[in-house]
């Protein structure tokens, strides 16, 4: 059987994808599995930063979904993004992979590196102390 490596090599020297796109899937397979990076982040790694758009826009083409796995690119914000397949499949992938997905955003459970994740997990807290100012506020009012 061939290796990961192998497989992603023969399926970028085929004559129908583009350039970018062929960037963009390189990008993405180097995604180690049970993390996620964002649109940007992937625009960013192949040197086209303003490209994020046109990143999703490849990755919905993605004809090996299997071997480059589009599922592990979200929104800049955490939320899930679009997916060829549909996103209830994309959550169920990024689950199996032990990806988090609380309500409308995803994060990593590996250790927070990069400026992505780092959003993300002041994000989490940022929702956490709001939910505690709203639990306060409430029995304050009804103390009253």
């Amino acid at each position: 059987m061939r290796n990961q490596r192998e497989v992603l090599s023969s399926i970028l020297k085929t004559n129908n994808l583009t350039e970018f796109e062929k960037d963009v899937y390189r990008a993405v397979s180097k995604i180690p599995n049970g993390e996620v990076r964002s649109y940007k982040w992937v625009a960013d790694r192949i040197g086209r930063p303003k490209a994020f758009r046109a990143v999703g826009n490849a990755l919905n083409k993605n004809p090996y979904p299997k071997t480059i796995p589009c599922h592990r690119v979200i929104k800049q914000d955490g939320s899930i993004g679009g997916y060829s397949e549909g996103a209830a499949l994309k959550k169920k992938l990024l689950s199996l992979e032990g990806i988090d997905y609380t309500g409308k955003r995803c994060y990593n459970r590996s250790k927070l590196g990069d400026r992505h994740d780092r959003g993300a997990e002041r994000r989490i807290k940022d929702s956490r102390r709001e939910a505690q100012r709203t639990k306060r506020l409430s029995l304050t009012s009804q103390a009253n």
